[in-house]
């Protein structure tokens, strides 16, 4: 499923400094539909070494999506150069008194070093690791919330889908009966034109033969029929398509909290497109096929959809 979360955290500068600048940590995640879980991540050389450890937190909580961890350090300071107070200056000038006692030769401070001196450094390993750590925490937490919404969106659309499969599925029931008696009436319709031109040629065929021809037509017709019935019979199809609907339904519920839903659901849409196919090799009508085709779409967009339920 897809969804976007961020944050911010402010860390302490190593510098002593007053006028030195916040340095921020910011923090993206956004994630994309995928089948499985794809973790890629943009993170500045200072927050390497905590790739392992975010990994680790974002596979515990999530199963599938492709998502994209962007990490920054950020100085507040917009300009990028900081004015040295008087005090750490001071101490700069101390230090450096310090060290030409034991060494005279050594060369003067520069203004552009007394500079980088004094602009903040990033914090190391061990100061980033508590803060990033919690902003990874509030963050994901925040993406679950918005992928739960929009688990919910998605849910609701799937729910619209599986009432019309079921509509689509009910209109299939009157409709194998009626083709069945159609065939028992086409074939006492073709027996009785093949009976009028046996008639012609033996005129002299008696009342009690006609009769006996009509009763063997009809058992026939019967025969016929019942083995057509056999043939377009789609009774099983249609109870394991209404339970398997029935189920999606179930496990789509806001109450059902089910581990692993995605491949469940995914397992169910296969079943549901192996009931569409063998309702619609078994068509035998116009109608009978135009439902099955219908199925067959919703179906589809219904797998589309389970591909980005975790």
């Amino acid at each position: 499923m897809t969804g976007y979360a961020s944050g911010q955290s402010s860390l302490q500068s190593v510098v002593e400094n007053p006028s030195s600048p916040t340095i921020r940590l910011g923090l993206e995640i956004r994630s994309v539909n995928s089948r499985f879980l794809d973790l890629t991540f943009k993170l500045p050389d200072e927050l390497r070494e905590f790739e392992p450890l975010m990994r680790e937190q974002l596979s515990a909580q999530l199963k599938r999506g492709k998502v994209e961890v962007k990490a920054s350090l950020v100085s507040s300071d917009s300009q990028g150069l900081i004015e040295p107070s008087a005090k750490l200056l001071q101490r700069l000038s101390s230090i450096e008194d310090n060290v030409r006692v034991w060494l005279p030769k050594a060369t003067p401070l520069s203004v552009s070093e007394v500079l980088r001196l004094s602009s903040p450094t990033t914090p190391g390993g061990a100061e980033l690791g508590a803060p990033l750590t919690q902003l990874m925490h509030e963050t994901l937490k925040n993406l679950l919330t918005a992928r739960s919404k929009e688990g919910e969106r998605l849910a609701h659309s799937m729910l619209e889908r599986i009432a019309q499969l079921k509509a689509l599925t009910a209109k299939v029931t009157p409709i194998v009966p009626q083709l069945v008696e159609q065939q028992r009436h086409k074939f006492l319709e073709r027996w009785r034109e093949a009976l009028g031109l046996g008639q012609k040629d033996t005129s002299s065929t008696g009342h009690s033969d006609t009769v006996a021809l009509s009763e063997a037509a009809q058992d026939r017709a019967l025969t016929e029929a019942a083995n057509f019935a056999i043939r377009i019979d789609v009774a099983e199809e249609l109870t394991r398509l209404s339970s398997h609907l029935s189920e999606i339904e179930q496990l789509l519920s806001p109450k059902k909290n089910t581990e692993s839903l995605g491949k469940r659901l995914d397992f169910l849409i296969q079943e549901l497109h192996r009931e569409a196919n063998t309702l619609g090799s078994k068509s035998t009508s116009l109608d009978l096929t135009r439902i099955g085709v219908d199925m067959k779409v919703l179906i589809e967009q219904l797998r589309e959809q389970v591909q980005n339920i975790e």
